[in-house]
């Protein structure tokens, strides 16, 4: 391995240790735009073959092929809407360039005085802009970086934030074999909401996907918030994700994932009922991709997820 792939790595490492601070704002950051991320549970570090890797691990860009672009909706919780966009395309001897965007409409709510009188309505709003570029540091080995643009504005109040994405991945190509790292999240706010500055949702994963030789299955296994501060070693590794992705034909495949950390965090008086386990649907006709997935929150509801996707 190069004397640069190696300090590139040291580097990475030093960031996942720059905060363990509790997130408190922005966390749609964390919400998995994609239907095909969020039913393989969002263990999707390690991906290949996706535009919106770029909101998961800008590294992934390197693999892509021609000008992918893919287009999400998400119908969350009450009126909470959800949407993205992402892209990627080749810049001959220069490397590989993508964009995303993610938007979340929170919806209106009543606005009333300390005495309960209502005051009309306001809405929440919050939107992030992702700029990345990708390349090679040695053979099958890639490394990749985003800067993210943040605004939020909630019942006319706003704030803004200046962050940037840091990622690798090392392929085993005759393997079927891929490894993942990435450092979400890293920055500030730029302008807080009123004077105290709040923490980004920062966020350090490794994961790894293997396609098996003899079954049409690929398999990803994805560890989150390594940064976070835990009670014993053991409980750094309890916010994990597993997907499997089914190819049934080249028009179909069925996917399912489970996510341990939403399962803890939608249990709701000790009664998680199947939150956390996700299930969805890839139907390619032409060059369209459509995909759909539902994503359980248990007592609490659920999400739906459509796209649709295609190779420009």
């Amino acid at each position: 391995m190069k004397k640069a792939s190696f300090t590139v790595i040291i580097t990475l490492f030093l960031l996942s240790s720059i905060s363990f601070s509790q997130n408190n704002t922005y966390d749609f950051l964390k919400v998995d735009m994609s239907p095909r991320a969020g039913a393989l549970g969002g263990a999707f570090v390690s991906n290949n073959d996706d535009p919106n890797v770029i909101f998961y691990n800008p590294s992934g860009l390197s693999l892509l092929r021609g000008t992918p672009i893919s287009i999400s909706y998400i119908s969350h919780l009450l009126d909470i809407k959800l949407a993205s966009i992402s892209f990627s395309s080749d810049l001959k001897n220069i490397g590989r360039i993508g964009a995303g965007i993610q938007y979340v409409n929170y919806g209106t709510f009543d606005r009333a005085n300390e005495q309960g009188k209502k005051l009309g309505t306001f809405s929440a709003n919050e939107a992030a802009l992702t700029l990345g570029y990708s390349n090679n540091l040695d053979t099958n080995f890639y490394y990749g970086a985003n800067l993210k643009l943040i605004y939020s504005d909630i019942a006319g109040v706003s704030s803004s934030a200046l962050a940037f994405d840091v990622g690798l991945h090392y392929a085993f190509p005759e393997d079927n074999f891929d490894i993942g790292f990435a450092i979400l999240n890293v920055g500030t706010q730029l302008k807080s909401y009123y004077t105290t500055k709040e923490n980004l949702p920062l966020d350090v994963v490794f994961g790894i996907s293997k396609s098996l030789q003899h079954l049409p299955l690929k398999l990803s296994l994805d560890f989150h918030d390594l940064n976070q501060k835990r009670d014993n070693f053991i409980s750094t590794f309890k916010s994990f994700a597993v997907g499997a992705e089914f190819t049934l034909s080249k028009a179909l495949k069925l996917r399912f994932g489970y996510n341990n950390q939403e399962r803890q965090d939608f249990s709701i008086a000790s009664t998680p009922g199947i939150a956390g386990f996700n299930i969805g649907v890839g139907l390619k006709i032409s060059k369209y991709v459509f995909d759909y997935a539902y994503s359980s929150l248990g007592l609490a509801g659920g999400m739906n997820r459509i796209g649709i996707s295609t190779n420009i």
